[in-house]
């Protein structure tokens, strides 16, 4: 079983919603998929810098939730995934702590959804994808975490060895100065705003969002023949 941890911010409910359909639809194995939502987590208080979502500092508690075993996966919520998270998986090396792809770029825009302020700081957008082998992240305690600074934890200071993914499976919209090196993506990140917001309605892959958040959303009107 494959676990993926989406991040939930009350005001993307319809972003999270495609984010774990699309997963389902094109993965090839089973999959948990986990709302990484701050209310369920008790305790938990940690507001070091102005976040931009409601889970700026859950997704280091992934390897926490997963009792250290095994590998799990957190991504944000704004984001279409268009290949198989079984891929993704597979792309475990055995040796890092955590695998992201390493992304090397300065943010053009200098705020992000409904106006908050756009952090700059080394690594950005690392951490909006992560690969955890939790057997490595024993110092991601939940005390840890929630004591700890927004950089320190999003620059991977506890990490001994962060890896590499492919590139494909982070491809940020609106960003991205060379996005022929993305090939065909995985995995689109929405991450300045999803076309949920009138202000992206028709920002790149937004038809194909519509399309997901549809068939999301459809009912299919069949009878049950000779009972269940």
């Amino acid at each position: 079983m494959r676990r993926v941890f989406i991040g939930f911010d009350r005001r993307e409910i319809a972003a999270y919603q495609v984010c774990a359909f699309s997963i389902i639809k094109n993965s090839s194995v089973p999959v948990s998929i986990t709302p990484l939502n701050i209310r369920h987590i008790e305790n938990f208080k940690n507001t070091d810098y102005k976040a931009s979502t409601e889970f700026a500092f859950t997704r280091f508690l992934v390897p926490y939730l997963s009792d250290y075993e095994g590998y799990s996966l957190f991504m944000d919520c704004d984001m279409l995934v268009r290949g198989d998270i079984k891929d993704l998986f597979d792309c475990a090396d055995g040796e890092s702590d955590v695998q992201v792809v390493q992304h090397k770029y300065k943010p053009k825009h200098g705020d992000k959804f409904l106006g908050a302020e756009q952090t700059m700081y080394e690594k950005k957008n690392w951490s909006s994808v992560m690969l955890f082998n939790n057997e490595k992240c024993k110092t991601l305690t939940k005390h840890y975490v929630n004591t700890s600074g927004g950089l320190h934890l999003h620059q991977f200071e506890w990490a001994s060895k962060v890896g590499n993914l492919p590139k494909s499976w982070n491809y940020l919209v609106g960003e991205d100065i060379d996005a022929s090196q993305y090939g065909d993506p995985d995995l689109v990140h929405y991450t300045l705003g999803g076309p949920y917001f009138d202000k992206y309605v028709d920002c790149q892959f937004s038809e194909e969002w519509y399309e997901y958040h549809a068939e999301a959303n459809s009912v299919l009107d069949t009878k049950v023949v000779g009972g269940f």
